[in-house]
C-alpha cells in the first residue's frame, strides 16, 4: 500500500479553513476531482491547494493529512489499518514478517557521506528494523532520464551493491524505467524489503506508557544539513557528511539486553520531530523533552540559525529514536554506546501522562515550547 513515512493521523480539532478566512466565504478549491473536500478536517495548507505540492512529501502533517484522507479512503478494505514504518505481518506458521517500501528521490543524487545508492538500501533497512526485524531480501527499482550518464547509473549501483553487502542483505528482484528527458531528474530508486521478527520481539507505539525514557543515538539534523550545503554550496568550516547507515545492528545490540524496548523509530523526513509527534499521537501519552540534552552538533546548530530552521525538523538517516521502560534505560543506552553507531547516545525526555498527543521542550532558561509536527516541507528532495 502507500506509505508515508513518519505518518500521523490528522488532529481532530484541526481548524477548516473556512473557520479561518470567515463564514461568508466561498472557498474554490479547482475542478471537480470527485473528492468530498468538506469532508476532510485538514488545516489551510492542504485545503487551498487542489494539486500536489512539495509539502505533500515532507513526512509531516501535510503528508500525514494526504494519507489519511485521500489514499486510505480510496483503498477501503484494501488498506491495512495500522500505518508505519513498516508493516508486521503473519504468515500461516506463525512466523512474523516485516515489510516495507520507500522511494527515494534526492537532490543531488551524490552528496557527502553518500549517495541515493547506499541511501534506498541504508532506508529500507532502517524501516524494517524499526520494527525489530532482521532484514533478509530487497527489490530494486530504477526510473531513469534519457540522458543520463551511465557513469553515475553505475556509481549509484556500485554503492548499492556496497551498502546491501555491508548490511548483510540480497538485492534479489528489480525493474528498470527510463522516463523521456525534460520528464524526471536524473535516477529515482524505488527499494521494497522483508525481513523476520524475532520471537518475543513487540515493537510499536501502541507500547509507549507515561514513565518511559526516550533515547536518541547520536546526534541529530546531519543529513539534511549534509545535502542542503551541498546543494546549495554552503560552506561552515568543515565538510558535514552524512550520517546514513543500516541500523540492524545497532536494534540487535539493544534487543540482545533482554531490556523492554517499547517504540523505535528512524527520524527520517520531518526529523525528530515528527518521529516524536507520531509516537505521542498513536500512544495517547504527552512527551516532554530536555532542550539542553539534545545532541546538536555545532555545524548543524549553525545551519539551522542561518536558514531558520528547527534541527528536530531536519532529517537524519543514521539516526533512532528509542522509547523504553524507564527501569531499563541505563542498561540499553550502555549497549548503544558500545555501539558504533550508537557512541553518542543519550536520554532526551521523558512519556508522561500530561498533554497527550504533544510535544513539549523544556527550555534552558526554564521555560517550555511545543515541538510541532512540521506541516510542509524544510528542506526538499533530501531521501
Amino acid at each position: 500500500m502507500t506509505e508515508t513515512k513518519n505518518h500521523v493521523p490528522a488532529p481532530a480539532n484541526a481548524l477548516s479553513a473556512a473557520s479561518d478566512v470567515g463564514p461568508d466565504v466561498e472557498l474554490d478549491v479547482g475542478p471537480d476531482l470527485g473528492l468530498d473536500f468538506e469532508g476532510w478536517a485538514c488545516p489551510v495548507p492542504l485545503r487551498e491547494t487542489p494539486t500536489v505540492v512539495m509539502g505533500h512529501g515532507g513526512g509531516g502533517a501535510m503528508s500525514a493529512e494526504l494519507v489519511e484522507h485521500l489514499f486510505l479512503p480510496a483503498y477501503g478494505s484494501a488498506a491495512a489499518s495500522e500505518l508505519g514504518d513498516s508493516a508486521v505481518l503473519t504468515v500461516g506458521d506463525g512466523t512474523r514478517l516485516a515489510f516495507s517500501t520507500d522511494s527515494f528521490v534526492v537532490k543531488p543524487m551524490f552528496f557527502p557521506g553518500g549517495s541515493i545508492g547506499d541511501l534506498a538500501v541504508n532506508g529500507t533497512v532502517n524501516d524494517l528494523a524499526m520494527s525489530g526485524a532482521v532484514p533478509l531480501f530487497l527489490s530494486c527499482a530504477f526510473i531513469l532520464q534519457e540522458g543520463t550518464a551511465l557513469s553515475e547509473l553505475g556509481r549509484i549501483a556500485q554503492d548499492m551493491g556496497a551498502a546491501a553487502r555491508a548490511a548483510g542483505v540480497q538485492l534479489v528482484t528489480g525493474d528498470t524505467k527510463v522516463v523521456d528527458s525534460g520528464s524526471g531528474d536524473g535516477v529515482y530508486v524505488n527499494t521494497s524489503g522483508i525481513g523476520v521478527i524475532p520471537d518475543g520481539v513487540d515493537i510499536g507505539p501502541h507500547r509507549a506508557g507515561p514513565g518511559d525514557a526516550v533515547l536518541i543515538s547520536g546526534d541529530i539534523g546531519v543529513h539534511g544539513i549534509a545535502v542542503m550545503s551541498c546543494r546549495e554550496g554552503l560552506e561552515f568550516g568543515t565538510t558535514v557528511e552524512s550520517d546514513t547507515a543500516a541500523l540492524h545492528g545497532l536494534v540487535a545490540a539493544m534487543i540482545a539486553t533482554g531490556a523492554g524496548i517499547h517504540v523505535l523509530r528512524d527520524p527520517t523526513r520531518g526529523g525528530v520531530a515528527a518521529s516524536l509527534n507520531e509516537i505521542a499521537t498513536a500512544s495517547g501519552v504527552g512527551i516532554e523533552l530536555v532542550e539542553r540534552d539534545l545532541p546538536v552538533p555545532e555545524t548543524v546548530r549553525d545551519a539551522c540559525s542561518l536558514l531558520g530552521l528547527d534541527p528536530l525538523q531536519v532529517a537524519n538517516e543514521g539516526k533512532l529514536v528509542a522509547v523504553v521502560p524507564a527501569d531499563s534505560a541505563d542498561r540499553i543506552l550502555a549497549a548503544l554506546t558500545a555501539h558504533p553507531l550508537g557512541r553518542g547516545a543519550r536520554r532526551i525526555g521523558t512519556c508522561v501522562p500530561g498533554h497527550p498527543g504533544m510535544v513539549v521542550a523544556r527550555t534552558g532558561l526554564g521555560g517550555s515550547r511545543v515541538v510541532g509536527l512540521p506541516v510542509g516541507e524544510q528542506l526538499p528532495r533530501i531521501c
